[in-house]
């Protein structure tokens, strides 16, 4: 390892505490590694800001079988991660087992769901079509114009902000070396990353450093041209509304739609907080709350739970979801030696955690690539951002030009 005069040395460096980056800390951890992470804030990022949907099945678009592999398997360890995790930390994460409905609220979206549902058969995915009354039967509160939808009892939930609390719990017990500063360069030195300079003016120095900045990651003072394509952030606005005791179960799942074309969801917590969301906004780095954005929630949402009116607003937000050319995570080496993504998740941050953690720390540990990451390696974009990129992964899939409403 290359050493500094002024700081410590360590296995790993994570750059970024967001729940993607502490996964990779606690499972390299475990793996017997020395790992420090830096972060001004650890547990912050996007997933303070998302609803927490696990969602492969109901998320999933034309094109993005790699990615519904990745998911599924994600999912599939989910309730296991969580159990561990909330042994680990000692505190709840909020993973619920509950199920996903899509539904349709016209003759155009219920052809839509319907092409998706024949997708997921074609596929031998587990999703079951369900009449307009069949959906009502499930979500009494649902509007009496639901034209059918797709129940698909594998999509679940997390609470994302418990999640990040329990992950920098388990880090710091399993021994992660958190450091709240800012990673403010890149170092190398022989060609390859060789540890990071950070806001305190200390220099940290790691045989390994892992990128898991989210949006910000390919924008690292230091980083060689190239090394990683564009990650841009995705503004996605979101509210929080409570449930009185009255009210409850107001939803017993999590309910999905198209409304005048835009994609919404609306996840019900046990402890009666409903989370809607999510807008989908090109709008830089700037994360403003907007009166449009909040009137748009809203109305789709009473046109989809008309009683939804009827429940105390407590909470509106913002945060930027990190998409890549092909909104794709980045998992693995890059072309820099000594330098490893784990960025670029875009509307499946939260889905992919568990997962994550588990390949980039075996990545870590044996210097092998698991098949699992091989089709999102960062070396995907060495030519060029593929064709298929210009298509944002959220498209609905009789609509290419929509991108989708979600921040999971």
């Amino acid at each position: 390892m290359t050493r500094f005069t002024s700081g410590a040395t360590t296995d790993v460096l994570v750059v970024g505490g967001g729940i993607i980056g502490l996964a990779v800390a606690w499972r390299a951890r475990q793996r017997g590694l020395g790992v420090v992470v830096a972060d001004p804030a650890p547990g912050g990022g996007a997933a303070q800001v998302a609803a927490g949907m696990l969602a492969p099945v109901t998320e999933l678009q034309y094109g993005e079988e790699p990615l519904l592999r990745l998911g599924m398997a994600s999912n599939e360890r989910y309730a296991a991660f969580t159990a561990e995790l909330e042994e680990a930390s000692g505190l709840p994460t909020g993973y619920r087992a509950c199920g996903t409905l899509a539904v349709a609220l016209d003759s155009d979206d219920r052809e839509e769901l319907r092409e998706l549902h024949a997708f997921h058969r074609r596929l031998g995915l587990d999703s079951a079509w369900l009449t307009g009354r069949e959906c009502r039967k499930l979500e009494p509160m649902l509007a009496p114009g639901v034209r059918g939808g797709l129940h698909v009892a594998d999509d679940h939930q997390v609470d994302g902000r418990r999640l990040a609390a329990a992950l920098v719990a388990a880090c710091e017990r399993a021994g992660v070396l958190l450091h709240r500063a800012e990673a403010v360069e890149l170092l190398v030195a022989g060609g390859r990353a060789t540890g990071a300079r950070l806001s305190t003016g200390e220099l940290l120095g790691a045989g390994q450093v892992v990128l898991a900045a989210g949006p910000r990651s390919h924008l690292l003072p230091g980083l060689p041209e190239g090394v990683l394509p564009p990650v841009r952030p995705v503004k996605g606005q979101i509210l929080r509304l409570r449930v009185p005791e009255a009210y409850r179960p107001f939803l017993s799942r999590n309910v999905r739609a198209v409304v005048r074309g835009q994609h919404l969801y609306l996840v019900p917590r046990e402890d009666g907080e409903l989370v809607i969301g999510a807008t989908s906004e090109e709008q830089g780095y700037d994360t403003t709350v907007t009166a449009g954005g909040v009137y748009e929630l809203l109305r789709d949402a009473h046109e989809l739970v008309p009683g939804i009116t009827e429940l105390p607003l407590v909470e509106t937000s913002a945060g930027l979801r990190p998409g890549s050319p092909d909104n794709a995570p980045l998992l693995g080496p890059t072309a820099l030696p000594g330098l490893v993504a784990a960025t670029g998740h875009y509307r499946n941050g939260v889905l992919l955690t568990p997962v994550t953690g588990d390949l980039l720390a075996e990545y870590l540990a044996t210097g092998a690539t698991p098949p699992l990451a091989a089709p999102f390696s960062p070396g995907r974009f060495a030519a060029g951002p593929p064709a298929a990129a210009a298509v944002p992964a959220g498209a609905a899939p009789s609509d290419l030009s929509t991108p989708a409403k979600a921040l999971a």
